[in-house]
């Protein structure tokens, strides 16, 4: 398992790499590439998971460092699949060294853990069983694509910018255009809100099967369940509101940012 994942990470490293460079010359070879590295360091990884139960010393699935690094090999996943259908190029370098961050530290001496979404680290709830994972699955797959929604909404402002003063930075960092970023923020938005809702419920079902309560009182789930509602009035403002493109831009990664300290952040300080 630690093999493979060094292997992804030096790939994804590599990858990252490739993708600037490419960026930058530009170069459209290394940039497709680069693609093929982003996509090769996620065969790893997936191998990586697939043998993690073969470990004398197995890391639990709700340990912090898994639960990351499950979430960017989720996102490297949704990013291929989007550029099957558009052009994304300057996706890749902040996807390459987030992966390759999370695979690196997968591999480090595991520390306290904490689990997404519940107290259960806080409790000593078991980690085994299908719930935990169901749970740690479709919580990083929310996780996932709503960082792809406020990733999608930084390059709309970034550009929205560019265009607005008239400059030419975007041409140069090979950005997609305003209707195709708009697309995957809504699109993202639409998958990552679901799959978010469904690890909270699998985290607290979780919970009342091994301490015979749905909530806790942790500081964790109290941001998290903030989170979810502060996404909730997204999603009500995006398609019932009809919340305009800019707006929503701003909104994916104001609520993405705090949904990561809500997750991970909150958990780390409790």
């Amino acid at each position: 398992m630690i093999v493979f994942q060094n292997m992804a990470a030096a790939v994804y490293l590599a990858a990252g790499i490739a993708a600037v460079l490419g960026l930058a010359l530009p170069a459209p070879k290394i940039l497709r590439g680069a693609r093929l590295g982003l996509g090769l360091g996620a065969l790893l990884q997936a191998a990586a998971f697939a043998t993690l139960h073969r470990l004398d010393a197995a890391p639990s699935l709700t340990d912090l460092r898994q639960v990351v690094a499950v979430m960017s090999w989720l996102g490297v996943v949704f990013t291929l699949a989007l550029l099957v259908r558009w052009r994304l190029p300057g996706f890749v370098p902040p996807l390459a060294f987030v992966a390759f961050l999370a695979a690196f530290g997968a591999t480090l001496s595991p520390g306290a853990g904490v689990a997404t979404g519940n107290a259960g680290a806080e409790l000593g709830v078991e980690a085994s069983g299908s719930l935990p994972h169901a749970h740690v699955l479709l919580a990083s797959a929310g996780l996932a694509a709503l960082g792809l929604a406020g990733l999608a909404g930084l390059f709309f402002l970034i550009e929205h910018r560019a265009l607005k003063r008239r400059r030419a930075v975007t041409r140069r960092i090979a950005l997609p255009s305003l209707e195709a970023l708009d697309r995957v923020n809504r699109l993202a938005l639409v998958l990552g809100f679901p799959l978010l809702t469904l690890g909270l419920l699998t985290g607290s079902l979780w919970l009342e099967a091994r301490a015979g309560r749905l909530w806790s009182g942790s500081l964790h789930e109290t941001w998290t369940a903030f989170a979810w509602i502060i996404y909730l009035g997204l999603v009500g403002l995006r398609f019932v509101g009809h919340q305009g493109a800019r707006q929503a831009a701003a909104s994916a990664v104001a609520g993405f940012a705090f949904l990561v300290f809500a997750v991970v952040g909150s958990g780390l300080v409790s």
